[in-house]
């Protein structure tokens, strides 16, 4: 009995050896990079800037546990984009939103993903990703207070709120 499973330990081993581990690929750090490579648009940063709702710009609106946007949700960024660009010292804040049912990581998380898909819209009309950042209140910030259906509908959302740069 011992002899059996030293021999299947030993083909175990024998079999792990010869597949061997894949290859690592070395980064060539002499290479410069070139200038023209895509690289992705960071955020802005939010310390310090107040974001206010702005008239001609709606809030959209998402199914329980989705973060995938509506066709009226579509039609709405369509036209807040309409409104945002046309001011290029505009700065761009998504909020995401969530209703009160799931934890507090869950919600924030499902926040997040919501606000992304908002900001990742945005860039697919042309807006440039660097004036849009992103925020996540999960269920922390609700509109509706009550427990039922209609309520938990509206906190599920997506904000865009703008802050107007100071022209010096």
């Amino acid at each position: 009995m011992k002899t059996r499973y030293l021999s299947i330990f030993s083909l175990a081993f024998l079999a792990l050896s010869l597949t061997g581990c894949p290859k690592k690929t070395q980064l060539k750090t002499d290479e410069p990079v070139p200038e023209d490579a895509a690289k992705p648009e960071e955020e802005p940063s939010l310390r310090g800037k107040d974001y206010k709702d702005v008239e001609g710009i709606g809030s959209i609106y998402f199914e329980l546990d989705q973060t995938s946007l509506r066709a009226d949700a579509r039609e709405t960024l369509n036209k807040n984009y309409q409104v945002i660009k046309g001011h290029s010292d505009w700065e761009i804040l998504v909020e995401g939103h969530a209703d009160e049912r799931g934890t507090t990581e869950y919600n924030l998380g499902l926040g997040q993903k919501r606000a992304a898909a908002v900001r990742s819209y945005y860039m697919s009309l042309g807006m440039r990703g660097g004036k849009i950042a992103t925020i996540s209140y999960g269920k922390e910030s609700p509109l509706c207070n009550d427990q039922n259906d209609d309520c938990w509908s509206k906190n599920r959302r997506g904000v865009t709120k703008i802050k107007i740069s100071e022209k010096k």
